[in-house]
């Protein structure tokens, strides 16, 4: 159960920018006031997640011992869950 290559939190904030490059391809379409509208919440969108980015790396490197701790924690956790179901099904097979 190694770490992922990209985590969680790395999913999400792509998935954020395909949502807002989904919405830019959408902005084309928009006519007059609207697409000035939609073009400010977007830029807004972006800042956000710039800063939201910028505060769980900022959070990830403040706290790497406990989040290492924690997923050692889950992977000890884990092991054990498996070990427990498969001790369970090979009971019920015999």
């Amino acid at each position: 159960m190694g770490r992922n290559p990209e985590g969680k939190a790395e999913k999400m904030f792509k998935k954020i920018g395909k949502n807002i490059d989904k919405l830019l391809s959408q902005l084309d379409n928009a006519k007059g006031d609207a697409k000035v509208e939609y073009a400010d919440r977007i830029e807004e969108l972006k800042r956000n997640g710039e800063k939201l980015k910028e505060e769980v790396n900022k959070f990830k490197d403040n706290h790497k011992e406990v989040l290492n701790d924690i997923e050692k924690g889950f992977e000890k956790v884990g092991k054990e869950f498996k070990d427990v179901v498969e001790k369970t099904f090979k009971k019920k097979k015999d």
